[in-house]
């Protein structure tokens, strides 16, 4: 378990649980948890909810039955010029973003896989989320990992130095079987450069409803295999550090 867990999905998100984020907090309380984060999907996602919905999360409140709650969005990337599907004032009332790649959201790896070759997909790859980055209000690079999309390690993590993100290991990519493919290796890379700038990152589960939520045991043994130092590892840290993280 990991006392802090702010990549979650609920019911909003139109897939894969019908939990609300009631049934978040409760199940982030049964099992200990000092902070949730609930991050539905953008609504480029099919089927997940409207930006309105996230406007609403500002009335929500923030301590839930003794768990700190904090709402944010895991909007999607559009394009390598690193456009969201989510606003600026929509982000700017929410506590946190995760900006991340998916289909059908996001084409060009597949088209440019074709065209190029892998070195060809990881520069626009890599590109998208530096873009992405550079907006003020993403805090969080979401599953960096997937095999469909391939980065250049290097480059993103000199990127998340630059514009003080964080990257994400990410549970679900972790687990067998993940539509994101073996992930593993890229995971692995990617971390040994945030090793060497001696960057944070962030351990998430990436649930949708509560089944795995604060369960994240394949990312808590990459970390230990590469030996990740625990004063880096955000959920580990008090919230007050997640929270003040900016672009300097």
């Amino acid at each position: 378990m990991i006392p802090m867990d702010l990549h979650t999905h609920t019911v909003a998100s139109g897939h894969g649980t019908k939990d609300t984020i009631g049934d978040m907090v409760k199940a982030a309380k049964e099992r200990g948890l000092a902070v949730l984060g609930i991050s539905d999907h953008g609504p480029a996602t099919p089927g997940s909810c409207r930006e309105s919905y996230f406007h609403g999360l500002k009335a929500a409140p923030n301590l839930r039955g003794g768990v700190l709650v904090l709402y944010g969005v895991e909007a999607n990337i559009l394009n390598e010029r690193g456009r969201l599907d989510i606003g600026d004032e929509t982000g700017k009332n929410l506590d946190f973003l995760i900006a991340s790649i998916h289909e059908p959201s996001f084409h060009p790896s597949w088209e440019m896989s074709r065209q190029d070759g892998q070195s060809g997909a990881a520069g626009r790859n890599t590109a998208a989320y530096v873009q992405a980055m550079r907006n003020p209000l993403v805090k969080i690079i979401g599953h960096p990992d997937d095999v469909r999309y391939p980065v250049d390690a290097k480059a993103l993590a000199e990127a998340a130095a630059d514009y003080h993100v964080v990257l994400e290991v990410n549970e679900g990519s972790l687990l067998p079987g993940s539509y994101r493919g073996n992930t593993y290796a890229n995971m692995k890379e990617i971390l040994l450069m945030c090793l060497r700038y001696r960057l944070p990152v962030l351990l998430s589960s990436d649930s949708h409803g509560t089944e795995r939520l604060g369960q994240v045991p394949r990312a808590l043994a990459l970390v230990k295999e590469v030996a990740y130092p625990q004063d880096l590892i955000w959920n580990f840290q008090e919230p007050q550090v997640f929270l003040s993280y900016r672009r300097g």
